[in-house]
């Protein structure tokens, strides 16, 4: 594209080439899909995310060779979601003005980011636990890492990060954005003890 630059960013914001392999119907290894990933934003969330490959089950070969549904941000358990975020210094995004705008921003949160609001249901901005394994690399910038004690830790590029369906939030502290690549499996969470089941 004429205004992307060599670190593939355009007007301000990341972009990420997608090339997917698949099989034609010989059993060959063809090229079925080459070009940018479209980034999607909320207005309820500062965060840019761009959905790169996403799955409700593990893929059987060769039909499950194609990008699965936006059912829900989140997958479920024997799922994956392949995404990258990026995460802007500073706090979260001035709020709607009014009832109208507010059920506007959070139609369009439901329509595009399908499950994510649900679980940041915390009386803590931020804080939220999924039943999910998160692998994540930063890619650039610095994100600050909190668990539910308030222990803190701050990832840098090249820094890798294991989220074992703990409660956490993100923020950025830095002058500069974040890019944080990660992959997300659906997994399951025993009871608690003392919980029936």
């Amino acid at each position: 594209m004429g205004d992307q630059d060599d670190a593939g960013t355009a007007a301000g914001r990341a972009r990420f080439r997608r090339v997917v392999t698949g099989h034609d119907e010989r059993g060959r290894a063809v090229f079925l899909a080459d070009g940018l990933v479209e980034p999607v934003t909320a207005r309820l969330v500062e965060t840019v995310f761009h959905p790169l490959w996403r799955g409700d089950a593990a893929p059987v070969f060769p039909a499950g060779q194609h990008d699965g549904p936006n059912t829900s941000f989140f997958p479920p358990p024997g799922g994956f979601r392949f995404f990258v975020f990026e995460l802007p210094p500073g706090g979260s995004p001035p709020p709607p003005q009014d009832d109208a705008e507010l059920a506007a921003a959070v139609q369009e949160m439901d329509e595009k980011l399908p499950g994510l609001r649900e679980v940041f249901t915390d009386p803590e901005p931020g804080m939220h636990r999924t039943d999910t394994l998160d692998l994540q690399v930063v890619l650039s910038g610095e994100v600050t890492l909190e668990l539910d004690d308030g222990a803190r830790t701050v990832l840098r590029a090249g820094d890798v990060n294991i989220q074992n369906g703990t409660r956490h939030r993100w923020s950025n502290q830095s002058a500069e954005t974040a890019v944080v690549l990660c992959v997300v499996l659906g997994a399951s969470r025993a009871p608690a003890a003392g919980e029936g089941g």
